[in-house]
């Protein structure tokens, strides 16, 4: 039986297993021996090539955000009123067929935005381009899910795909360790109360993926799902922002009685009549999480007008990265102006991180 075969087997024997207090250890294991069948199946593929022409988008700037929709949902146009980009634009499916970049200059910072073609339901196994274009989302910095206002189900449909190919949008990575050893078998230590998964169930699904000698730390509230996530080591944790596009269609009650309905927030614009963009940009700019950091050259003035932007949580070395990948070789100590530290011109080490407005100069040998 080969693994297509083994594939269709389980799944049609989920199908038919009634979920309940009593299966779910049951299905549980099931799902685990599916994802890695799934993988196996994946990697073999994988193995025989495959075309990924205009796919392969080289990132660009402070940070990517990539247009995730159904056909005809207003991408393109979304795209040309953030950025320079001139993307085609037509009242029909599939115009866009490869990824278009473009750059939305906003506050300082420079914010790669990239249009994918229009996704259907079942792009993840393959259906219209399917996985070459979500594929493209695993690299993101911030997915910005866009629907249609009269499709405002879409979003679920979008979250779905994006899961199936291993993008868990606006989760975190599972609180979970697994160390594997030479020998004693199998030992879990939790650190939590487990409400959705059992200690004989990790241990069945750790020897699914063939681990039969480890010692599991779980300090959260796990699923089996989000066990297989760990042991898969493949999934992505991404932000996300839902825009709704073409409220200039509608009025505001439609909008009052959709937002009613739909179980996500979302920011209403229209791409078109240019609604709400440049609280689109703001916001934005707020999900990628971004500090200011402006350079003083030893000896001179800061340069207050054009900050270098980096990620809230970075520390001197990210700085030195940024700048050149041999900058810190020859630093010997920075220094620091700012709420970061406790006086003007502080020295400090290469782990020091840094806050919004900092002013650093670099001391090199």
């Amino acid at each position: 039986m080969g693994i297509p075969e083994k594939i269709k087997k389980i799944e049609d024997d989920i199908h038919r297993t009634q979920v309940n207090k009593k299966t779910e250890h049951h299905i549980g294991l099931l799902k685990a021996k599916l994802a890695k069948l799934r993988r196996e199946q994946e990697e073999q593929q994988s193995r025989g090539g495959g075309s990924s022409i205009g796919f392969d988008v080289k990132k660009t700037g402070d940070a990517t955000v990539v247009l995730v929709g159904l056909p005809s949902v207003g991408k393109s146009t979304l795209l040309n009123r953030l950025t320079n980009a001139k993307s085609k634009v037509a009242a029909y499916e599939f115009t866009t067929l490869t990824v278009v970049p473009g750059v939305m200059d906003y506050r300082g910072a420079r914010i790669q935005v990239l249009d994918l073609p229009g996704i259907i339901e079942g792009a993840s196994t393959g259906k219209g381009l399917g996985k070459r274009v979500l594929s493209v989302a695993r690299n993101a910095d911030l997915i910005l899910f866009l629907v249609d206002v009269f499709q405002p189900d879409a979003a679920t449909v979008l979250r779905r795909e994006l899961r199936s190919i291993g993008i868990r949008a606006d989760e975190q990575p599972p609180n979970v360790v697994i160390e594997k050893t030479s020998s004693g078998g199998i030992t879990v230590s939790i650190q939590t109360k487990l409400t959705k998964i059992s200690e004989d169930l990790i241990k069945e699904i750790l020897r699914v993926y063939d681990i039969n000698s480890a010692r599991a730390i779980v300090r959260e509230d796990i699923s089996d799902e989000q066990l297989v996530d760990v042991l898969l080591g493949n999934r992505v944790y991404i932000p996300s922002l839902t825009v709704m596009n073409k409220v200039d269609l509608v009025n505001a009650g439609f909008i009052n009685e959709i937002t009613s309905k739909v179980p996500y927030k979302f920011l209403p614009v229209s791409a078109e009549s240019n609604v709400n963009i440049a609280a689109l940009k703001e916001e934005i700019y707020q999900r990628l999480n971004f500090i200011r950091v402006y350079m003083k050259p030893r000896g001179q003035d800061a340069d207050l007008k054009e900050p270098l932007i980096v990620k809230n949580g970075s520390n001197v070395l990210d700085i030195c990265n940024k700048l050149h990948r041999r900058m810190k070789e020859d630093l010997r100590y920075a220094q620091i102006w700012g709420k970061s530290v406790k006086f003007g011109g502080q020295k400090v080490a290469i782990t020091h991180r840094l806050m919004d407005e900092d002013v650093i100069t670099l001391i090199t040998k």
